[in-house]
């Protein structure tokens, strides 16, 4: 099969702005229909060039540290919602300058730097995190209610009496979950909180909803949230990251070489531009690949780093490759670009965007040697 991509100097990460509006439409259509705004998670996706198109449709940023609450402030705009573990007293002044909902992740914290927020000139609404320690993910590293998170305040360390100022709770639970695990995750939150949440103003059902997803059951997820913004009379936003651009991105690779053992060596990194691979772990689908022995050749595929366990997978193909195949990675926006490093000196995929009139690809940026080296002393 002839590669869609052949022009283009790889490695390199291509957003696809069509495929990235038909999420957007269907996340503003959630708004429509409940009233919830929906935030965009820079954890997961923060390519700043084409969020003129994203702002069309959502209703602000969810950061989680500086850096994002920064760029999403001066890129995005003035709704910026901040949830991290801990915060930095050298920090937290120019965080409140960015920020509008702030999100304490423990009563310490929230005691330590509601003074801050008291003198700061904006007007800040601080919520309080939650775990529920209801579990619907089954990969412990990211489990945000596991047994030893350090994330959110349980219900036998929740101190009511420290409320005065918290307006809202955080809450997360999922991880790239349809909506029958929300409504779970709900009915232990309102076991649990719900005497709480009475006197809130806003409740954040936090991220991991894969709502652009072909089987998401959109029903389901719209009656929850407007039978919970019914019931308690509170303003509701989710933070989805990897809903926001399931596949609306590509990473474009080439073969360096094929090994006498069937080990096929790519330009791309598997623990430097695609880690998720290795932590989740998970295999990712290639264009017009199969399983290993669908087709007629096999191959191992691994990196250019000196790591032995840089394996991405196998996979086979109709056509045997060569130095020069292009491989195309299919769903690729998302925990990649900000995720991925400079290990061993390679160099990052270039970030390119697709027309989603003309399907023309442009180049919106290129790495280098100063970029490896400006890391570094």
């Amino acid at each position: 099969m002839k590669s869609p991509f052949l022009g283009i100097k790889t490695p390199c990460y291509i957003l696809d702005e069509g495929a990235l509006r038909n999420n957007l439409v269907i996340l503003r259509e959630i708004q429509r229909r409940t009233g919830c705004l929906i935030l965009l998670a820079l954890k997961a996706f923060a390519a700043f060039e084409v969020f003129p198109i994203i702002k069309q449709y959502l209703s602000g940023t969810a950061a989680s540290s500086l850096f994002e609450a920064r760029l999403g402030f001066e890129e995005f705009g003035d709704s910026v919602h901040l949830c991290a573990p801990a915060y930095r007293e050298a920090e937290i002044e120019e965080l409140l300058c960015y920020c509008r909902h702030v999100v304490f992740n423990s009563f310490s914290q929230w005691a330590q730097f509601k003074p801050y927020v008291l003198q700061s000139e904006r007007k800040i609404v601080c919520g309080i995190r939650i775990n529920p320690e209801h579990t619907e993910v089954e990969i412990p590293m990211y489990d945000p209610c596991r047994g030893d998170s350090r994330l959110g305040v349980r219900l036998d360390d929740f101190n009511s009496e420290e409320l005065d100022g918290i307006s809202g709770i955080h809450f997360h639970t999922l991880c790239g979950h349809n909506a029958d695990a929300l409504a779970r995750t709900l009915q232990i939150v309102e076991d649990k909180f719900g005497k709480f949440i009475k006197d809130m103003d806003w409740v954040n059902f936090g991220g991991g909803h894969h709502i652009t997803r072909n089987d998401y059951d959109i029903e389901l997820l719209c009656a929850l949230i407007s039978t919970f913004k019914e019931r308690y009379s509170v303003e509701v936003f989710l933070e989805p990251g990897e809903a926001v651009v399931l596949n609306a991105g590509v990473l474009v690779a080439s073969v360096l070489d094929v090994l006498p053992n069937n080990i096929a060596v790519l330009d791309v990194s598997a623990t430097a531009h695609m880690p998720d691979i290795l932590e989740m772990p998970y295999r990712p689908d290639i264009l017009g690949a199969g399983k290993p022995e669908e087709y007629a050749y096999t191959y191992r595929l691994g990196g250019p780093t000196c790591l032995a366990g840089d394996d991405i997978g196998l996979y086979s193909f109709a056509e045997p490759l060569e130095p020069g195949s292009r491989i195309i990675f299919e769903d690729m926006a998302c925990y990649t670009m900000v995720k991925n490093t400079m290990f061993n000196g390679v160099c990052l995929p270039t970030i390119a965007s697709q027309d989603e009139d003309t399907r023309q690809i442009r180049v919106i940026r290129e790495f280098g040697f100063d970029d490896y080296r400006n890391r570094l002393s």
